[in-house]
């Protein structure tokens, strides 16, 4: 990601966070009105470039938005859009992809002002593990072909009074508006940016037994003295490590398992 581009999105967040501050704001709505103008300028090329263009000033690109947006959207939402525009961005899509994850933010901000952002991150993790189990799930969720409300109705009938709201609007939107991402990696960038909330870091924990509390909260605290920040643990379980634990954060990965231990030890007896 440019500079401008990182630049511009830190200034959008910060433009959200001002305005999600007020308890007057809807925010259901507010995510619902961000991603309509996302698939809006994700049709539109030309408009999209036209309001990424540096030839043109700011104040006119925002008096596009207005021409264009007002009556349509929320106040709260032309506000934010009109900031965007008159910011820098390196290519046009980087301003849609900014658009829609201030959509995806907006959620996890509902989440954290309902005191359940830890639910929804949990949420987020366990329905990525259901759908890596079933192939057929997965084809369903994926499939280019399907309209896209029978993917959202599918969505519902999986999470309805399973999970928090805000879960089921991010699955829902990232399902019938994948843009060109994974399925497992838009919840992934999901999960980033609700950790990014508490400025904190996630790590995948793989082990071969479920962890009790104690050895959760002593795992936390170790790995938050290791990165300088607090870390969200995802518990995956897999027999097949058989001892120990795996853990990835970003890139990193710490290996602690038996079965690597024993990989290892033959690959030594090999050599």
């Amino acid at each position: 990601m440019s500079s401008a581009t990182r630049q511009s999105n830190a200034a959008a967040r910060e433009r959200l966070e001002a305005l999600t501050d007020s308890a007057s704001v809807d925010l259901k709505a507010l995510g619902a009105d961000l991603l309509a103008v996302t698939g809006l300028l994700d049709r539109e090329v030309g408009l999209r470039r036209t309001l990424t263009d540096p030839a043109t000033s700011g104040q006119r690109k925002a008096d596009l938005v207005t021409a264009l947006l007002g009556g349509k959207v929320g106040a709260e939402t032309l506000d934010l859009v009109s900031g965007m525009v008159r910011s820098r961005w390196a290519s046009s899509r980087d301003l849609v992809d900014g658009i829609e994850q201030l959509a995806a933010f907006t959620q996890i901000i509902a989440a954290d002002k309902a005191g359940a952002l830890d639910e929804v991150e949990d949420e987020l993790f366990r329905f990525g593990r259901v759908v890596a189990g079933s192939t057929e799930l997965r084809a369903a969720l994926t499939d280019g072909a399907a309209a896209r409300t029978a993917k959202a109705e599918l969505v519902e009938r999986l999470l309805d009074g399973k999970a928090k709201a805000q879960t089921v609007q991010l699955v829902g939107a990232l399902v019938t508006e994948p843009r060109g991402r994974s399925l497992e990696g838009g919840l992934e960038e999901y999960s980033r940016l609700a950790a990014s909330r508490r400025e904190r870091v996630v790590a995948l924990v793989t082990a071969a037994v479920p962890l009790s509390d104690a050895q959760k909260e002593r795992l936390g605290a170790s790995l938050a003295r290791m990165v300088g920040r607090q870390v969200h643990l995802n518990i995956d379980v897999d027999p097949a490590v058989l001892g120990g634990v795996r853990i990835q954060i970003g890139d990193e990965i710490i290996e602690g398992t038996i079965a690597s231990r024993m990989d290892g030890a033959r690959q030594g007896l090999a050599g």
